[in-house]
């Protein structure tokens, strides 16, 4: 048969008709040998879990059951005749809440709450005419789907409907909630989070705390929000998070799943470079590759590329360099030389907390895939330290192209090929030229602001713009010391680059401080690397910043 690769497709009908699916129907059976009566599964963006919902409700859904049971022929579950047994047994409500994340102010959030709702209850219409539905519970519903119920109605909009559905099916009701946390960091990022966290603490508590006609509730999303900001109260949920919790291979690729997928596409030859680009990701232990750029490379032909990192706009890199201090640039610059930091994890994030406890930042950066866990160390006095990396090539690429954006939103990417050369021919004036207009145009006054590590940071990232033609080592030992900044070339036709910095207050201190770092560069032999792996031709370059003022000086 000649597959289809699924782009961007989440309905589980639409994807058994026309594509290639990676068979995750083993989480039904899994998930009815013992489950919570509320489960909420976290994974990054683009991970399958619209997708791993949308095949829950078409098992489930008592409308439609004996179509739907075809959907599931030949594929695993249909082998497991306890699960079986459960399929178009229940009434499903399935909702997504990415559409609901939207508005700049809790008022405009407020009105596509109440079109996300009128939305929700449409399918459901036919309860208008059930003799088995009480006729107040038929008005508020004609109140949701025509957008005039108020706020309180529409925060218990999921309770009215699970009643509903109940009375006229007389079975328990399922919820599948997909993206839950869409709308709270979107009104976290445009500055009315505790407006939405109030909403969505009721409207859950309804759905879930104070429902009797509820059997089971499924929730996905990217992060977990921690139990008392959203939760509160809620004693029966269980939580999948990529550290811990089961199903580790309902979203994601696992190894086997990515071979099967290569065989199919006659790309068997391509698994160590989709490895190298895609797999290292670890949820609960289990190893799992990212679905969507496996998806997108063999679909481009087997192009290896980053794919992932276009999918939606990333909050995350500001926010961490926004407040970078000196140890959190040697964290970060440790992560793009492929090291590791070891930290303690809260994983239930607090948005109103964010920023007090640097550790939540990279909480904050493992939910949502930019790092993996690659150990957990038991602590005697309980809990873990995790040992945190950048998973893959294709997120690696990520942190430097944002690091880059980061310093240079407007001035666009000429002017780092403009300061290379300049660099590459020891052109210390054109150098300093381009310096000071990414400093001038791409960094504020916040950031100028910052230490020395700041402009260290910014340097290290200017630097791997040129990865393809050199190895960039930060803070290594060489000669007497360690330098700030090495470019070792990869080829003979290229010079070495050493360079040292230093940070002042005042703009009358540049040329000193330049002149300084270049003693420092001669008196600690810091070229000895440099010249010891045959490299003939070393540009050393001293470069002191005040502010948005560079000045470089050559020795």
């Amino acid at each position: 048969m000649d597959w289809k690769v699924a782009i961007g497709t989440d309905d589980f009908a639409e994807v058994r008709k026309d594509y290639y699916f990676a068979d995750k129907t083993n989480f039904i059976s899994d998930f009815f040998s013992s489950h919570s009566k509320v489960t909420l599964i976290t994974r990054p963006r683009r991970f399958g879990k619209s997708l791993l919902l949308s095949m829950m409700q078409r098992f489930l859904d008592i409308r439609n059951a004996k179509e739907n049971r075809k959907l599931f022929d030949g594929l695993r579950v249909s082998h497991d005749a306890r699960a079986m047994a459960e399929q178009g047994k229940r009434p499903v409500v399935f909702v997504t809440l990415k559409d609901w994340a939207s508005g700049l102010s809790w008022e405009a959030m407020q009105e596509r709450i109440t079109l996300g709702v009128s939305e929700m209850v449409a399918p459901f219409r036919f309860l208008m005419d059930s003799d088995a539905v009480d006729e107040a519970d038929k008005k508020a519903l004609s109140l949701l789907r025509s957008c005039e119920g108020n706020i309180t109605r529409v925060r218990s909009a999921m309770a009215l409907l699970s009643k509903m559905l109940h009375d006229h099916y007389g079975k328990p009701v399922v919820l599948l909630i997909d993206e839950y946390d869409a709308p709270i960091q979107y009104a976290w990022a445009n500055g009315y989070y505790q407006d939405a966290i109030d909403f969505f603490r009721n409207f859950f508590s309804a759905a879930f705390k104070s429902n009797p006609y509820l059997d089971f509730a499924i929730l996905t999303g990217v992060l977990r929000i921690a139990k008392e900001s959203i939760f509160s109260g809620l004693n029966n949920v269980e939580v999948s998070s990529v550290l811990s919790g089961g199903y580790p291979d309902a979203c994601g690729y696992t190894k086997e799943e990515v071979a099967e997928m290569a065989r199919a596409f006659g790309c068997e030859d391509k698994l160590s470079e989709l490895a190298e680009w895609y797999d290292g990701y670890s949820f609960d232990g289990v190893d799992i590759y990212n679905p969507w750029s496996v998806n997108n490379y063999i679909k481009r032909k087997c192009d290896a590329d980053a794919y992932w990192v276009n999918t939606s706009s990333n909050s995350i890199f500001p926010v961490i360099l926004s407040q970078a201090d000196e140890m959190r640039w040697e964290e970060l610059r440790s992560l793009l030389f492929g090291g590791t930091v070891t930290i303690a994890l809260r994983e239930g994030i607090i948005y109103d907390e964010i920023g007090r406890n640097s550790n939540d930042i990279y909480s904050l950066l493992l939910q949502t895939g930019y790092l993996k866990s690659v150990n957990a160390i038991h602590l005697r006095s309980g809990g873990y330290l995790y040992e945190l990396a950048i998973p893959n090539k294709e997120i690696r690429l990520l942190y430097q192209t944002e690091i880059l954006n980061r310093v240079d939103r407007s001035y666009g990417e000429v002017s780092f090929y403009k300061m290379g050369l300049a660099m590459e021919r020891g052109d210390a004036k054109e150098f300093q030229k381009q310096l000071q207009g990414i400093l001038v145009r791409a960094v504020s006054a916040h950031d100028a602001a910052q230490p020395e590590s700041f402009y260290h940071g910014l340097m290290l990232g200017c630097a791997l713009f040129y990865e393809a033609d050199y190895r960039v080592e930060s803070n290594q030992e060489s000669g007497y010391g360690r330098f700030d900044l090495a470019m070792f070339p990869k080829t003979q036709t290229l010079p070495g680059v050493l360079m040292e910095f230093k940070s002042v207050k005042e703009e009358a201190e540049l040329e000193a401080a330049a002149t300084a770092a270049c003693e420092q560069m001669q008196e600690k032999a810091y070229a000895m690397r440099l010249r010891t792996e045959g490299v003939t031709t070393i540009w050393q370059y001293g470069i002191a910043f005040c502010k948005k003022h560079a000045l470089v000086k050559m020795m």
